[in-house]
């Protein structure tokens, strides 16, 4: 049986030194998903970069997404011939790309995909995301047939929310995908 292979999915602008994404990189050897253009995101071409890249795993990956990242994971998963390689997904602090802001901020990604995820998943909430509301949050969950985690007031659940190596999220690998 192939090791588990994590691929880590950063949001809009990548995720900096001391992100979460950044420090699993280092410390466990995780894949970061690399986009052509981290400050122009087009959903086509994220997708399709993704794609390639679980279509190149040599064996199960599971997903650890943050931001963007979870809103890519789900319009991948609609179009994808490779959902059967994911063991499942960490979806951490999904960016609302429907709000006005957020939209006008990052065009192209509304309407968000909505369909329940092929693949188990647990989304990560917090209830003072700046780029998300908590009810936002628990609707998607849903939507994509995810087992919601209420993770207080975190923020965006990013290097600004002192997570550190945040071992909670890994934990949640291990005991959600068996990893």
């Amino acid at each position: 049986m192939k090791p588990v292979q994590i691929l880590l999915l950063p949001g809009w602008q990548n995720s900096g030194p001391g992100h979460w994404q950044s420090r699993w990189e280092a410390l466990h050897g995780d894949q970061r998903v690399e986009q052509h253009d981290w400050m122009r995101p087009l959903r086509g071409d994220w997708s399709a970069r993704l794609e390639e890249t679980v279509a190149d795993a040599d064996g199960p990956v599971v997903l650890a997404a943050h931001s963007l990242g979870c809103i890519l994971t789900a319009w991948w998963a609609a179009h994808t011939r490779h959902a059967a390689k994911v063991r499942g997904a960490l979806l951490v602090a999904p960016g609302d790309v429907e709000r006005p802001d957020v939209a006008e901020r990052i065009p192209g990604w509304a309407p968000i995909a909505r369909q329940p995820l092929p693949f188990p998943a647990v989304l990560v909430g917090s209830r003072n995301d700046p780029y998300c509301s908590f009810e936002r949050a628990e609707g998607l969950a849903q939507a994509w047939g995810a087992r919601f985690a209420d993770y207080g007031e975190r923020g965006h659940i990013n290097a600004e929310s002192g997570l550190g190596d945040w071992e909670e999220g890994r934990a949640w690998l291990r005991t959600e995908f068996n990893i």
